[in-house]
């Protein structure tokens, strides 16, 4: 079965943590931007106009914690 291209492309699942009024995206996810993987955030939103959209915030990601099996020497 040939590699599935993720170039440009992105996901987004409801947000299981989210609980009633707090400020957590009601969507998270993530996208391929031309091979760079970002988070993806989306709140659901009412415009003046009564209209539903998604209002979306696009960030780095999140840098994983150095082990902490580090090779390097702490002084005493």
């Amino acid at each position: 079965m040939p590699d599935y291209d993720n170039t440009n492309k992105g996901v987004l699942f409801p947000n299981k943590y989210k609980e009633n009024g707090d400020n957590r995206p009601d969507y998270t996810g993530s996208v391929d931007v031309e091979g760079e993987e970002y988070r993806l955030a989306a709140w659901e939103r009412t415009s003046k106009n009564d209209n539903t959209y998604l209002s979306v915030v696009l960030s780095e990601p999140q840098q994983k914690e150095a082990s902490s099996t580090s090779n390097e020497s702490v002084p005493f």
